[in-house]
């Protein structure tokens, strides 16, 4: 017999889980390969898989059995797929943003109104005034990242709203821009996947809510862990190799589904705190304490910030952001406090998978919040994503105004054609980036959606450099003066073009004294004959852009983008099929 292996919360036997979604990866002409395997203690084990024709297809699966972290790493990666997760941050480029549809059959295009106020059968006006609360969000911001295709319009996807079945199209470009990964599951049933989804957002909610007002939560008896022989195996081997490990509820009076382990380190006295969520205390528990060790090896449990005394930088978004991104914000002292703002509550909401659902759904609801759902199901697994709007969003709602991705909508050509821009070209484009909101430290490829290849200019091009290039490339010595001496203080610059920048920069200053001509001997032997060479080409603009690439809207050249546009072909077909 075949040996079979369940787990609470999962409604098949992980052998016959990863089977079957291994099974549907090959179909679709995925090749996932086990990187690398992490079992740093006893309980507790992490994998990185990617996809080997294209290394930016990867997820990350964590578990108390090699098994179920495997069935979790795999079961992410088909929930990207499903929900083109994937292709979230990237530019489909002009062949996919003109098909019939860009992401799914069911994809519904609003046309922009003149006026640049929402379309009025767009969301809700409940939802319109969530997210556009002073009415400074214009309609053309709403167009998607990912095609840009602002001839087409708003590009929504229908979600189904739990309470009442009413069908509600929101906006990729909100649903990229908020919400990136929140919400998403792939299951064995749609009862699985649905309360992994809910969980998720239970999770990240409260545990923004605990971090940003500083609560303290109480701690976990002993004898209530000692249930859970995996958990405490692992809790106990974290604490023989020298880490202070606090078990804590964090349900906040046995209100909502989740739990945190959090690790002191004596050696540098950084703090982590990991959180776990799912209406079955058993699963909370070990999510939050596998998630303390996903993708880390024992010595990789250092470097997290000390804990901290300002509550006004904890609750900042940028905090609360990265620790979304990987735990590692920093948390306020009061968290570590020993008089708990909440009685421990030996809590327990459910015991199946329909229960588990039914319960999230109660307890939103309860809370006044609406849920909606997109069910995904054309790859053969049943997938999910779920909104709960003015709960589930990562980022904050004003930054549909001061941060939407749509905002390189209508500069990106110009980006990707560089070298073919005339003087007047290179002007606009200058003056554009100026106005622009956008830091100069931000890279240019994350902006404008491009899989750079690695080693290439592309690779590390930050807005700076990109706007003293242009300033170099129409003459405008104090941009390029500004530029350079911004590039000089930037560490992360390539080390390499530094010397180019400061011979221009010195080349521009000497002229102003006079003559640039009788120190060329000293900048050579400073900077080398090369760099001297270049910045002269520069500012004389015999060479424009240091020999950057114009790869165009199609991207010709930009090798790991075409193998990400292949991959995205690998799936489309899907839609036609179901």
């Amino acid at each position: 017999m075949h040996n079979t292996t369940f787990i609470p919360g999962k409604d098949a036997a992980l052998e016959s889980t990863i089977t079957a979604l291994q099974g549907k990866l090959q179909h679709l002409g995925f090749h996932v390969e086990e990187r690398s395997w992490l079992n740093p203690v006893e309980g507790i084990w992490s994998v990185h898989i990617r996809d080997r024709d294209c290394p930016l297809l990867f997820t990350n699966g964590k578990g108390a059995s090699r098994l179920a972290c495997l069935a979790s790493a795999l079961g992410e990666f088909l929930e990207r797929l499903s929900t083109n997760y994937f292709w979230t941050h990237f530019y489909l480029g002009p062949d996919v943003a003109n098909r019939d549809f860009v992401f799914y059959p069911q994809e519904r295009w609003f046309a922009l109104p003149e006026d640049g106020n929402w379309p009025a059968t767009l969301l809700t006006p409940e939802l319109q005034a969530l997210y556009n609360p002073q009415a400074a969000v214009e309609a053309e911001s709403l167009v998607d990242f990912n095609s840009g295709n602002d001839e087409r319009g708003i590009c929504a996807i229908p979600y189904v709203r739990e309470r009442d079945g009413a069908i509600v199209y929101f906006p990729v470009n909100i649903i990229g821009n908020l919400y990136v990964s929140n919400g998403m599951s792939a299951g064995n049933t749609p009862a699985e996947a649905r309360a992994q989804a809910l969980s998720e957002v239970f999770e990240r909610a409260i545990k923004a809510r605990i971090i940003s007002e500083g609560i303290c939560l109480p701690d976990v008896p002993e004898e209530v862990i000692a249930r859970y022989p995996r958990v405490a195996k692992g809790i106990a081997a974290l604490r023989e190799a020298g880490f202070g490990i606090l078990v804590k509820d964090a349900s906040l009076g046995g209100q909502y589904p989740v739990m945190n382990v959090t690790l002191l380190n004596p050696q540098d006295q950084g703090c982590f705190a990991s959180f776990g969520a799912h209406p079955r205390f058993e699963v909370a528990l070990e999510r939050a304490l596998t998630e303390l060790l996903q993708g880390r090896a024992l010595e990789a449990l250092s470097g997290f910030p000390a804990p901290g005394f300002d509550l006004e930088e904890t609750a900042s978004s940028t905090n609360i952001e990265i620790h979304f991104v990987d735990s590692s914000g920093v948390i306020h002292w009061k968290f570590l406090g020993n008089e708990p703002d909440f009685e421990f509550v030996d809590w327990n909401f459910s015991s199946t998978t329909a229960e588990d659902v039914a319960w999230c759904v109660q307890r939103l609801h309860t809370d006044g919040q609406d849920i909606y759902i997109a069910d995904f199901t054309h790859l053969g697994v049943y997938a999910c994503r779920i909104l709960v709007p003015g709960l589930s969003e990562i980022y904050p709602i004003d930054d549909l105004e001061f941060e939407n991705n749509s905002v390189v909508n209508t500069i990106r050509e110009a980006i990707l054609n560089l070298r073919d821009l005339d003087d007047q070209e290179c002007t606009d484009l200058l003056e554009t980036l100026n106005d622009s909101s956008l830091a100069d430290h931000r890279p240019v490829p994350a902006l404008i959606g491009l899989a750079a290849d690695a080693g290439s200019f592309w690779a590390d091009l930050r807005l700076g450099e990109l706007k003293t290039l242009l300033a170099l490339a129409v003459g405008d010595e104090a941009a390029t003066l500004e530029g350079c001496e911004w590039i000089l203080n930037f560490d992360q610059l390539n080390p390499q073009r530094k010397p180019v920048y400061a011979c221009i920069q010195n080349l521009i200053q000497l002229a102003d004294m006079g003559d640039s001509g009788p120190y060329l001997d000293a900048l050579s032997l400073l900077y080398g004959a090369g760099p001297l060479a270049q910045a002269h080409a520069l500012i004389m603009q015999e060479d424009r852009f240091m020999g950057l690439s114009a790869p165009g809207m199609a991207l010709a050249g930009c090798e790991m983008h075409q193998k990400l546009l292949q991959a995205y072909d690998k799936v489309y077909p899907a839609h036609a099929a179901r």
